[in-house]
């Protein structure tokens, strides 16, 4: 049996998309930047992807950040934001951002 990762070890991997509706344009860059701009300030671990951000840390934080990322919108007048989480919190070893492809780039041809 592997042995368990310390607690102080455990990372998670969240996968986040912010939706803000309503905003009079199919544009939602300026909102993708400002979240952007948050996550920098933030020092979490993250990548931006065309469909979403993948953010790397420990699940409870991760989940208090999304909820501090999505009122983002609601501070610009946005009426509703809604805010897509996808969370991958492993327990038996540590994960990092970029492992997953890794894994599946060894198993390529």
């Amino acid at each position: 049996m592997k042995e368990r990762v310390d607690a102080g070890d455990k990372m998670a991997l969240m996968h986040l998309t912010i939706i803000p509706l309503g905003t009079g344009s199919a544009s939602v860059g300026e909102y993708v930047a400002e979240i952007q701009v948050a996550l920098q300030e933030s020092g979490f671990s993250y990548t931006l992807t065309d469909m979403g951000t993948t953010i790397e840390g420990g699940s409870k934080e991760l989940l208090v950040l999304a909820a501090q990322l999505s009122e983002l919108p609601f501070k610009k007048g946005v009426q509703r934001v809604v805010t897509q989480i996808s969370l991958d919190d492993r327990r038996d070893k540590k994960v990092e951002l970029g492992d997953k492809i890794k894994s599946v780039a060894r198993r390529l041809p």
